[in-house]
């Protein structure tokens, strides 16, 4: 593994994961990696509940991951891959706390628990999702406002603090190519540098998936009709 994001999700994490993939440093991991592997998501899971993570299954086929959850293992990423590099994605407190509650913290309520009970890999998802972010990360306070600006900033410094200068960037996506590609010492591509995943576009991802069950219930109405008409 060549680079780590040690920003929080809602940080430009996937414009930074797509900028390191046309740089030549991917694959990138990112939670849509996690969401799209099963079998990572057991393995979070287990993590989530205090089992080490097992980053040679994680990374295989990889040469970088960002946002959460790899981002809350910095330190022992630190220790795993001694010649990484870290990459640190800032972004205002009160924008990304708007963005952050707007999107990724509906996530655990925005399934029926029936619906979470009967797919086995959404439920284990969503209970890695609670126990490694809202509630190991941010002590089930994420609603109060100022305790989180508390976490926020807390994280910034300990990585501060953890990663040598000469392996962190700290970094504001909207900056663009220069300073990444300064930090990576490779060229600055001949292209925009990438700008995904806003918020319009997460909510329109949300509400796909909150409309699962009830695709689901029609999918059954139509196999029974099917079967008994």
């Amino acid at each position: 593994m060549k680079v780590f994001g040690t920003g929080f999700g809602r940080t430009g994490t996937m414009s930074l994961k797509i900028a390191l993939e046309k740089l030549g440093v991917g694959p990138c991991y990112h939670m849509r990696e996690v969401v799209s592997h099963p079998s990572h998501i057991k393995i979070w899971y287990d993590t989530s509940l205090g089992d080490a993570p097992d980053w040679g299954r994680l990374f295989k086929g990889y040469n970088s991951a960002v946002d959460f959850p790899v981002c809350l293992f910095y330190k022992q990423l630190a220790d795993k891959f001694p010649d990484a590099k870290f990459i640190l994605t800032l972004r205002d407190f009160d924008r990304w706390y708007t963005s952050t509650s707007n999107t990724i913290y509906k996530v655990p309520n925005i399934l029926p628990k029936w619906f979470e009970r009967l797919v086995y890999p959404i439920r284990l998802f969503i209970a890695m999702q609670v126990n490694l972010i809202w509630v190991g990360l941010f002590n089930n306070k994420f609603s109060d406002r100022d305790s989180t600006k508390v976490f926020f900033h807390k994280h910034i410094e300990l990585v501060k603090k953890t990663i040598p200068p000469d392996k962190l960037l700290i970094y504001h996506v909207k900056k663009g190519w220069e300073p990444l590609c300064e930090f990576l010492n490779v060229s600055v591509p001949d292209m925009p540098f990438p700008k995904v995943n806003d918020t319009a576009e997460m909510l329109r991802k949300l509400a796909l998936i909150k409309s699962l069950p009830y695709v689901f219930i029609l999918t059954m109405i139509i196999i029974l009709a099917v079967i008994f008409i």
